[in-house]
């Protein structure tokens, strides 16, 4: 039987070794004001150190997510797996991060609007989305659905994280979001994605709230 390899069990060491992996590994030169937070944030998540190659964010993303939460503005995600992953104690106290899936009222608006949950959700949290902060990291239908909200006039969040994973629809979604964008977002081009990262995207801007 093959012996089981030490390893380390303290979870403050993990973390300190992973990220110093990381920074040793991925070139995070392009990145600054804060945004090289993220990228190794995004990395952490899911592993892949390439994953800066396809990473595509606005100057301004993180300073903009950041003066968001400060104002208490909430962050809407497309998922529960998203919402979940935040990690509330970066955020200010009492902030809300929200998803509609459970609302009742959403699966007869997505059958009215010809959509999925995810995007009929967005439609009636467009009070809460307005100035906040939207995380996709499941449907590329509410991105999209997002995107044709902000055109026909409604008021837009102060910043969109869209990582949707997935093979129909993910890479269109972002590519829209990185052609009509009119505010800061972060993405990642292509199939990959996922609910893990959407959600460190927005850990990565509440841990960096003190800075």
């Amino acid at each position: 039987m093959a012996a089981v390899p030490d390893h380390i069990r303290d979870p403050a060491e993990i973390y300190r070794l992973s990220f110093e992996t990381i920074r040793r590994e991925a070139d995070l030169s392009p990145f600054s004001n804060g945004l090289e937070d993220v990228a190794v944030r995004l990395i952490h998540a899911c592993g892949m150190v390439d994953i800066v190659d396809d990473l595509v964010m606005s100057s301004d993303a993180a300073e903009a997510g950041k003066a968001a939460l400060r104002r208490g503005r909430p962050i809407v995600c497309d998922v529960e797996m998203v919402r979940n992953g935040i990690m509330r104690r970066l955020l200010p106290e009492g902030l809300p991060v929200l998803c509609g899936l459970s609302d009742a009222r959403t699966p007869d608006l997505a059958r009215q609007l010809g959509t999925t949950r995810s995007a009929a959700a967005f439609e009636l949290l467009s009070e809460e989305i307005a100035g906040g902060i939207v995380a996709v990291g499941n449907a590329p239908t509410a991105l999209f659905h997002l995107l044709e909200m902000i055109e026909r006039g409604a008021e837009p969040p102060a910043l969109i994280v869209g990582i949707p994973v997935g093979f129909v629809g993910a890479a269109e979604s972002k590519d829209a979001l990185i052609a009509n964008a009119k505010i800061p977002y972060v993405t990642v081009r292509g199939r990959r994605g996922g609910s893990a990262m959407a959600a460190a995207v927005v850990n990565a801007i509440g841990g960096g709230l003190d800075a």
